[in-house]
């Protein structure tokens, strides 16, 4: 996950700008890594890692964006699960 963070953030920052708040790549992945794990608020994020809640919020989603187009982290589509001919049964469970 991170090599492929890495890539993205060099892509994106090649011709300079305003550096992040945040100190690295490393910080926005653990970031998003604790909210899934713990499903903390968007209060307690940023009062631990020092940040803005605006800031934690564009990191996480900065994170599921650069690994969902990536496609190593994707999940299969609804098609492909139902065309799976594998006897297995797959059920996902949402619990927002």
């Amino acid at each position: 996950m991170l090599k492929i963070l890495e890539k993205a953030h060099k892509e994106l920052h090649k011709l300079g700008g305003r550096p992040s708040r945040l100190r690295s790549v490393l910080d926005k992945l653990i970031i998003m890594l604790g909210d899934y794990h713990d499903y903390r608020t968007m209060e307690n994020i940023p009062f631990e890692y020092g940040v803005y809640k605006q800031r934690s919020s564009e990191a996480i989603a900065w994170v599921e964006q650069v690994l969902t187009k990536n496609g190593t982290f994707a999940l299969p589509s609804k098609r492909k699960l139902l065309k799976s001919d594998n006897g297995l049964q797959i059920v996902i469970a949402d619990a927002t």
